[in-house]
């Protein structure tokens, strides 16, 4: 937090909008941010003086023009309103202003949850888990790995395209005077500065990030050369993890900014280098206990656990829609190349789909990782969808056969993968979408509207487009 003020209370200490404003007249806050996301989960906002900001805002919201977000209304209909949520608000530390910002669910104008918005199912997947009866608690801890780059220049025009991106640490460098030190292709692992270079500001994202609440266990460099990064959070509950994810993403890209670096989310952005995946480590409880563990099963697992794997992995290429929901997405999501694109689980094998941590042997720490998310995902929609998918594995018991403990890419082990295209996980989601409307987290029309909007916005939009390596290939057919 920025050391001009001072630390905001728990929300459980400020009990209605009125004591949050209260406590922000007091500490000299000038602006209430407001932030929401769209289908992509991609936040907007806007800003608004203290001085003119009403507490009649937690109860009746405040009016914007949905037919300009993506995914939501249409000109004809396009009223909306913002409700914040006070358990949300936090001291932004990147405006120079003294600004409280929040997080806010989208309502209709009838006052009624807005269906189209994405924090909304978020919110309906909790309450469906504690009715549900199977848990009344779901831990979600994401690893979001991101690049960190120096420079960005991409273009699409009519009569030509491209990217280019320049890294610090970028190995296609070392033909260039400078000092040196930069990782080999897919040797960027855990090496010391200098030939780790982003230390430092790292640590400054971390510093950010735990300022605002959100708290980081650990942060290192990754396997891709280029700057690739990961910066770990603590678990928290569902909702409350996809409000973090939403913040860590907006922390890290502005100080980076700041700092005079870039930061993309891509999940390839690189070609020959690893892609930036986003590994997610769930587990349930009940009633202040793990339902994850048993000392008897295999990896530790309990039949429960056993179940939700078996749910995941029989509904992944529906998954695949909200958790890898971009066409780049499936430029890291191809077989061969140590992705986890085998629809296997296992213990420590970090080809599969689903591995399972055997670091302890602790209940409380017994948990499952799904491999294949990665972070262009809106957190909102990825997250519960993989709950829907595991509850529906425990509920129907669902068992996802044998382990996958050995080498994938030996011959003869045959497995079912991923969809190899966004177009492929959307056909997959049409298809199979029944688990997801249970307790109507997820609706027919939600599921509808975000099928027909990923395949004009970014199937189509991509499949109508030569590539530039097209031209290498055919230009002179």
């Amino acid at each position: 937090m920025s050391d001009r003020m001072g630390v905001l209370p728990p929300a459980s200490a400020l009990k209605s909008g009125a004591a949050l404003l209260k406590w922000a007249k007091e500490n000299s806050v000038a602006e209430v941010d407001v932030k929401f996301t769209d289908i992509r989960g991609v936040i907007q906002h806007f800003s608004i003086p203290l001085n003119h900001f009403d507490e009649d805002a937690f109860v009746s919201g405040l009016g914007f023009d949905g037919s300009s977000i993506q995914g939501f209304q249409t000109i004809n209909v396009s009223d909306l309103n913002l409700l914040p949520d006070i358990n949300t608000a936090f001291i932004d530390p990147i405006p120079a202003r003294p600004t409280l910002s929040l997080f806010c669910d989208v309502l209709d104008v009838d006052g009624n949850a807005y269906a189209r918005d994405p924090r909304g199912v978020a919110k309906r997947a909790e309450a469906y888990l504690k009715a549900s009866g199977i848990a009344d608690t779901a831990y979600f801890g994401p690893e979001a790995e991101f690049f960190i780059f120096t420079g960005v220049a991409y273009e699409a025009a009519n009569n030509g395209t491209f990217y280019k991106v320049e890294s610090s640490s970028g190995f296609w460098g070392t033909g260039e005077m400078g000092l040196g030190y930069r990782p080999r292709i897919k040797e960027g692992y855990f090496p010391v500065s200098p030939t780790d270079k982003l230390q430092d500001l790292r640590a400054e994202m971390v510093a950010q990030l735990q300022s605002v609440g959100v708290d980081i266990e650990v942060h290192h460099h990754e396997v891709g050369g280029a700057g690739q990064a990961e910066i770990d959070m603590r678990f928290d509950t569902l909702l409350r993890m996809a409000d973090k994810l939403l913040v860590y993403k907006y922390i890290i890209r502005n100080v980076a900014y700041q700092n005079g670096y870039t930061v993309t989310f891509m999940p390839k952005p690189i070609f020959g280098d690893n892609g930036s995946g986003m590994h997610v480590h769930q587990s349930l409880w009940k009633e202040g206990k793990p339902l994850f563990f048993d000392k008897k099963g295999y990896a530790l697992l309990s039949d429960t656990a056993l179940y939700y794997i078996g749910g995941i992995l029989k509904h992944a290429p529906a998954i695949l829609a909200f958790a890898a929901p971009t066409t780049n997405s499936y430029r890291r999501l191809v077989p061969g190349y140590e992705a986890p694109v085998n629809l296997v689980y296992s213990a420590r094998n970090r080809s599969a789909a689903i591995r399972i941590p055997m670091y302890s042997t602790n209940p409380k720490a017994k948990r499952i990782e799904t491999r294949f998310p990665d972070p262009s995902c809106n957190p909102y929609l990825c997250f519960p969808a993989l709950m829907m998918a595991g509850l529906d594995g425990v509920r129907n018991k669902i068992h996802p056969g044998e382990p996958a403990d050995y080498d994938l890419y030996e011959e003869g082990h045959n497995t079912p993968t991923v969809p190899g295209t966004l177009a492929g996980a959307l056909d997959a989601l049409a298809a199979d979408h029944e688990f997801l409307l249970e307790g109507g987290v997820f609706t027919k029309e939600f599921i509808e509207n975000y099928i027909s909007y990923k395949r004009g916005h970014d199937v189509d939009a991509v499949a109508l487009r030569p590539h530039p390596f097209e031209f290498l290939l055919y230009y002179d057919c």
